[in-house]
């Protein structure tokens, strides 16, 4: 039967396998028995070399890689990823989710983007795996594994207070008898069914809380003592594998729209009237609605028209360094150019630019509230016309698109085609 360390690395027999590892410097080094294992996993592609690890180190990016590929950043071939789903592979496994936990705990930040990433990709991966064992077995390994995290299927509500807080479930989601959670198979048959989706789902999300709060642990440790080199040299080879997934590289392909800084000429004029300065009675909308969005987008991820596919700031600003120094600074300055400027009589305002980045309501923000709330995408020319008519002067080039992301994209275009640099192609978007 599979073992549960296969899906929570955080039990005991988990972490004895780890404890045995010992040497860190072994990392590296091929492992004839990881190949083998792999190389006779079924359905597993073994055309292509690179796609097989060979070694712990190569097996800890590849998890990562797999995360990457199947969120539709890259296109997802699982057949490659096979071997992450053969329980032979399972002691394996927990070392390198550990491996990885000690390397990204280490270098950042527990609230960055490859912390998130990494929380996430355990998640799936845990998700993935219990939806592959075998109906026969499913519900005694389940049992177990929630015995390894709360002790009991019993538990009482408070022992998932940071599940919600985190909102990885929703108190709405469980059901309650005498303040504990049921978890178990006493409930009556006719919620059965429902019991058996909870177990299922609150697996994973213990699972990445537990792994939040690991990261959190070796993090705090990593200020004291000085984490291991190949510790460090993994995590900076994680963080050139995300930021491959979400920053363009120099030669693109036909089609793409790249970010850089920002080209003010080539802002619509809805935006330069904004930036001018807003008199009272459309200031809030221009500022918090219009310009927020509008200037976070050009900035960080221009062709999300193009690509729709959902992200965070931090996604493209790891650190926050362009949204602080230059995103927000711009943002206020408009602010400050309203008659009378903006936070003088509105400071909320300030609070509620945050929350449209992402950040939820704070004053500025922060890795540690993203996701709060959700980064709102500009407003169309049509919302425009109708809530900020005044700030709506339309040229020549307003006339061809359907929002001013648009109009920027395409004003860049012509500019460089002007220039005789073709780098930046025509958006395909009508929006």
């Amino acid at each position: 039967m599979i073992s549960t360390f296969f899906i929570n690395p955080f039990s005991q027999e988990a972490k004895q396998i780890v404890k045995a590892k010992g040497d860190l410097n072994k990392i590296i080094e091929e492992d004839e028995r990881l190949i083998n294992i792999i190389e006779y996993t079924s359905g597993q592609r073994l055309d292509d070399d690179s796609k097989i690890p060979g070694s712990l180190w190569e097996l800890s990016i590849k998890r990562i890689e797999w995360y990457l590929e199947k969120k539709g950043h890259r296109r997802y071939q699982p057949g490659y990823y096979r071997f992450l789903f053969n329980s032979q592979i399972a002691k394996f496994d927990v070392i390198t989710f550990h491996i990885l936990a000690q390397a990204i705990g280490a270098k950042f930040n527990p609230n960055s983007r490859e912390s998130r990433i990494f929380i996430e990709s355990e998640g799936e991966i845990v998700k993935e795996r219990l939806l592959r064992v075998e109906h026969q077995v499913r519900d005694d390994i389940i049992s177990k594994i929630l015995n390894e995290l709360l002790d009991s299927e019993k538990p009482h509500w408070i022992q998932l207070e940071k599940l919600l807080e985190n909102r990885r479930i929703k108190l709405t989601e469980l059901i309650l008898k005498d303040g504990k959670a049921i978890l178990d198979k006493s409930a009556p048959k006719r919620i059965q069914q429902i019991i058996n989706s909870i177990r299922e789902n609150i697996i994973p999300a213990l699972i990445m809380q537990k792994t939040q709060e690991y990261l959190y642990k070796v993090n705090e440790m990593a200020a004291k003592i000085e984490p291991h080199p190949i510790l460090v040299e993994l995590a900076n080879e994680i963080q050139k594998r995300i930021s491959r997934e979400f920053f363009i590289p120099k030669k693109t392909k036909p089609g793409t729209i790249k970010a850089s800084k920002l080209d003010f000429d080539a802002f619509p004029p809805c935006i330069k009237n904004t930036i001018k300065g807003v008199k009272a009675g459309n200031r809030n909308d221009a500022i918090v609605l219009l310009l927020t969005s509008f200037i976070s987008y050009a900035r960080l991820y221009p062709a999300v028209f193009k690509e729709r596919k959902p992200h965070k700031v931090s996604d493209f600003d790891p650190t926050l360094n362009i949204t602080l120094n230059e995103i927000l600074p711009l943002i206020y300055e408009a602010a400050d150019n309203c008659e009378p400027p903006l936070f003088q009589d509105d400071p909320q305002e300030k609070l509620n630019i945050t929350a449209k980045l992402g950040f939820g309501l704070h004053e500025t923000p922060r890795l540690e509230n993203e996701g709060e709330s959700k980064w709102y995408t500009p407003m169309s020319c049509e919302k425009i016309k109708i809530h900020l008519p005044i700030l709506c002067k339309p040229d020549n080039l307003c006339e061809k698109i359907q929002n001013p992301l648009t109009y920027y994209n395409r004003k860049r275009w012509q500019k460089r085609k002007e220039e005789g640099d073709r780098d930046i192609p025509r958006s395909n978007s009508r929006r």
